[in-house]
């Protein structure tokens, strides 16, 4: 799992948004992001893209923690609060079911007093 955390780590979109890896385990993963002014939308709000971007880092993390390559399938988020610019909020992503060669992962995506942001569900398939 040495060589997936490194590589998970070192994720060249992640780095450029500010993503980083908190926490990676065998279906499971936490990602957290800062939310300052460059990833707020017109209206001065952090983008929803921001937060999708984190779930699905989270996801992508948990999906391929154990070195098997995943591929995303299919993803949906539901956002049911705004972000605030200047907290950081965080996604824990975990695997709830996997069957032959596909798996599916919840992500809950929170600000710093837990409280809900967005929830995001995604399915992957591994071609080996």
């Amino acid at each position: 799992m040495d060589d997936a955390r490194e590589a998970i780590a070192n994720d060249p979109y992640c780095a450029r948004l500010g993503i980083d890896l908190e926490t990676l385990d065998a279906g499971r993963a936490v990602t957290s992001l800062e939310l300052d002014e460059s990833l707020c939308n017109f209206h001065g709000t952090p983008h929803g893209g921001a937060v999708y971007s984190l779930a699905d880092a989270a996801f992508a993390a948990a999906s391929n923690a154990q070195g098997k390559t995943a591929l995303a399938l299919e993803t949906n988020i539901s956002y049911l609060a705004p972000a605030a610019v200047g907290e950081t909020i965080t996604a824990v992503a975990e695997e709830t079911h996997a069957a032959g060669r596909t798996a599916e992962y919840d992500v809950r995506v929170s600000d710093e007093s837990d409280d809900p942001i967005a929830t995001f569900r995604g399915r992957v398939y591994r071609p080996d």
